[in-house]
């Protein structure tokens, strides 16, 4: 390790690349406290109803310029870069890019991982397996078949577009997701750059065997991949390369986990029966299962958690992804002029004491877990003469909260014994009144902690933890202080408003024909 100079001792940086936004934060090792960042919004982009998109190089030079303005803001403090011993990456996952390896130019934007431009595709697979079972893959990948996982957008660009095709002949293409592109960018691109990703973010591609951890080839063959393609599996913790550019030219990058993996990590969930709910754009609750993976029969997926090191075994967890949670607040702003800033939404919501029995099921493009549902569209219950835009936005802050709460009954069902607590963490959890909305409507304490930035941290401890950098013991860590949310309402007034919420949900299926 190089020598130390600065007051913070050794520092590791953590790249967090968002659907919304990108970052790069600097984590003292010594305190896991945030000693410099920057951070820039993302766009999206929607070239027809259903398709998600997002420049690639535009992410990329998002990152470095991230990077950069970082370390700036780093030195500026009196620190040094060289300081800085090792850097994580966490990211969109299922999101996916293909490129040329020879030009290292994409052939398209990005397709996210909303997009739902498959779902006709994923139609005609299911018919292909057993009682067209959609689960039909699960023994293998963890995995329902659904538009949102990587398999069906890569073989849709195999498909579709001709150059992707034509570079695939020439052995000129190089498929993965945002981990992978900007790896192979950071450490060196057409110059050796490496392509690689981690088991957790392989594992939402629909193509990993679940137990070995490699790509099957039968999964593979099923979607019409060649493996030759797609990058190669590593841990989330070892030292992959260096970075080859900019001013942390040099540093290794040792830690990779796709963003709610992260945040797991970040909120020292270790141990079997611990969990975590992120609040962003989506919304996405992890259960750790530890080395035991557990097949949910009520709607979650298996992943992996993480796996802290080449020869260590895999951490399993089970989860339940919601599709629209502050991208609700994003659509009340832009398409329905309720709102001109998202800040506000507390304060409107909290100026109604309820919703005037309004429910509001945000199923823009269909019902993730625990339904996977994708001819599901929103649909606003309840309304009245006496409704109001408050009205709206403190239903639209309970849809986030119920939607957690459709996870969480499943959770209990899968697992059998009940969460106690549910740590949260994400840019919404800033909004007090969502966090106590959420414990009156779950029954049990929101744990938030006082720290935000949960996802890069848990890159960072990733990073910090590889064999060679050593900075951190994860066994032995020390939780970050935190507010607890009780809830506050009666188990009955919890479980009429819910019932009505099911009952907006029934309404919201069968709109896509």
């Amino acid at each position: 390790m190089p020598v130390v100079q600065g007051k913070h001792g050794p520092l590791v940086g953590a790249i967090d690349e968002g659907t919304s936004s990108a970052r790069f934060l600097i984590f003292s090792a010594e305190t896991k406290q945030i000693v410099a960042r920057h951070q820039i919004p993302l766009s999206l982009i929607y070239p027809k109803e259903g398709w998600v998109e997002q420049d690639p190089v535009m992410i990329l030079n998002v990152v470095r310029e991230c990077i950069s303005q970082a370390v700036d803001n780093l030195v500026a403090e009196g620190c040094y870069a060289s300081d800085i011993v090792a850097v994580g990456i966490t990211n969109q996952r299922e999101t996916i890019v293909a490129w040329d390896k020879t030009t290292g130019v994409p052939f398209q934007h990005a397709i996210v991982w909303q997009d739902m431009r498959t779902s006709h595709m994923i139609d005609e697979l299911i018919q292909k397996l057993p009682n067209a079972d959609k689960n039909g893959l699960a023994s293998k990948n963890g995995l329902p078949l659904s538009p949102y996982f990587s398999a069906s957008k890569i073989s849709w660009l195999l498909q579709n577009n001709p150059e992707v095709k034509l570079a695939l002949d020439e052995n000129r293409l190089l498929v993965g997701t945002i981990d992978t592109w900007l790896i192979w960018n950071l450490t060196g691109g057409v110059n050796n750059g490496l392509h690689i990703t981690d088991v957790s973010n392989a594992s939402r591609t629909m193509l990993m065997h679940i137990e070995s951890l490699k790509w099957d080839p039968s999964l593979c063959e099923f979607f019409d991949i060649p493996m030759k393609i797609l990058p190669e599996i590593h841990s989330s913790s070892e030292k992959y390369g260096e970075i080859a550019e900019g001013k942390i030219q040099g540093v290794p990058i040792s830690g990779i986990l796709g963003d709610q993996h992260a945040a797991l990590v970040g909120q020292m969930c270790f141990k079997s029966g611990q969990a975590k709910s992120t609040y962003g754009t989506g919304c996405f609750l992890l259960y750790s299962t530890g080395e035991k993976r557990v097949e949910s029969k009520f709607g979650l997926v298996a992943t992996v958690a993480y796996q802290m090191g080449p020869h260590k075994k895999p951490v399993y967890a089970l989860e339940g992804s919601v599709a629209v949670a502050g991208a609700a607040f994003n659509w009340l702003r832009d398409n329905v002029d309720m709102l001109s800033d998202i800040s506000q939404s507390e304060a409107l919501a909290d100026s109604v004491g309820n919703t005037g029995d309004v429910y509001f099921v945000p199923a823009f493009s269909g019902l993730y877990a625990p339904y996977w549902i994708s001819d599901a569209r929103g649909v606003m219950c309840g309304i009245s003469e006496t409704t109001s835009r408050s009205h709206i936005i403190r239903a639209t802050l309970e849809a986030v909260c119920f939607q957690t709460r459709d996870i969480l009954d499943a959770m209990n069902g899968d697992c059998g014994v009940p969460l106690s607590r549910l740590q949260v963490d994400g840019g919404m959890t800033a909004n007090h009144l969502l966090m106590q909305l959420q414990a009156d409507l779950i029954g049990i304490p929101v744990v938030r902690p006082k720290m935000a930035e949960t996802t890069a941290l848990g890159a960072a401890l990733a990073a910090g933890c590889a064999s060679g950098i050593d900075l951190f013991d994860l066994d032995n860590i020390e939780r970050m202080p935190a507010d607890v949310f009780e809830p506050k309402i009666t188990e009955e007034d919890r479980n009429e408003r819910y019932n009505k919420w099911k009952m907006a949900v029934e309404r919201s299926l069968g709109w896509e024909t």
